[in-house]
């Protein structure tokens, strides 16, 4: 059995990101517009306010996030709350910001970018590995779904708009992309399973993709070579990235998003924005940390 609650109640106009921190035992989450941090020490509803937009992070130790902004990398102290640039990613493009990421297990970190305005065709993918930034593919509206097989020979990737999940080979060395990317999953109109919008995305301990599907009210869990296996609705339309967390990493976080809902629909969807635990979806694997 599965069972759906609200781990916070504050709404995200585009909540995304989630990270759970292993040397912490706390999840990272991101409003991605609003430019803020958001976490729970216990009971107590904690931020951090940035001037510019967030929208990812992987963890480089017990002290420092390395998180995602609007034009590049930079640590962050948890502590102190100071940051460090790592390096730039499109800062001399205005009109555009990153997206999703996450780190790899070889401890090299992707992210995606794409416009302000979901310009079509606009963003890019990076990968950041040991000092070194190489863009690896561009033509993306909404680059999305980075997550990789455990044993770090295979990425996947989405573009939302195109509702299309890639697979990619890695090299086993470095983790470098090996060949053409292939498709993974198809959820265009006519599809068997209909027409679905794939946002972030997670790998479990048994290999199966999780894909949160932006304005289908739901995550659905995929096998590793992309059949359907299962679903589990929310109350949240714009379901925006799951991520494994809790001590046991047996718990399923989904963050969510207001983005784009009118106000009567907001009126009908009270619980849009906020994020939320599955309990019962099984269970994850840690997330690697990422080697500066």
């Amino acid at each position: 059995m599965t069972a759906v609650t609200v781990h916070d109640t504050r709404p995200c106009h585009l909540g995304e990101g989630p990270l759970w921190h292993p040397e912490r035992n706390t999840l990272y989450w991101f409003d991605i517009t609003a430019g803020r941090l958001l976490w729970r020490d216990g009971a107590e509803m904690r931020q951090h306010q940035f001037d510019r937009m967030v929208s990812a992070a992987g963890w480089i130790d017990a002290k420092r996030l390395l998180i995602a902004g609007e034009t590049g990398l930079f640590a962050f102290d948890l502590d102190t709350a100071t940051r460090t640039l790592v390096c730039a990613i499109e800062a001399d493009q205005p009109g555009t910001r990153s997206n999703d990421g996450r780190a790899d297990p070889h401890g090299g970190f992707w992210i995606g970018t794409m416009g302000k305005g979901g310009e079509p065709g606009a963003g890019a993918l990076y990968r950041y590995y040991r000092g070194t930034l190489r863009k690896l593919g561009e033509g993306f509206t909404t680059p999305n779904s980075l997550c990789f097989a455990a044993d770090g020979r295979t990425a996947f990737f989405s573009d939302t708009r195109r509702r299309t999940v890639w697979r990619q080979a890695l090299s086993p060395v470095d983790g470098w992309p090996v060949g053409d990317p292939e498709v993974f999953l198809d959820l265009r109109p006519g599809t068997a399973d209909g027409e679905r919008r794939p946002d972030g995305a997670v790998i479990d301990a048994e290999g199966c993709l999780w894909s949160a599907q932006w304005g289908s009210a739901r995550v659905a869990r995929y096998s590793p070579d992309g059949a359907l296996l299962s679903t589990i609705a929310l109350p949240a339309s714009h379901t925006s990235c799951p991520a494994f967390g809790g001590e046991a990493l047996d718990r399923l976080f989904v963050t969510t998003a207001q983005q784009n809902l009118s106000p009567e629909h907001l009126a009908q969807e009270p619980l849009a924005g906020q994020t939320f635990v599955i309990d019962g979806a099984g269970r994850g694997r840690p997330e690697p940390a990422v080697t500066l």
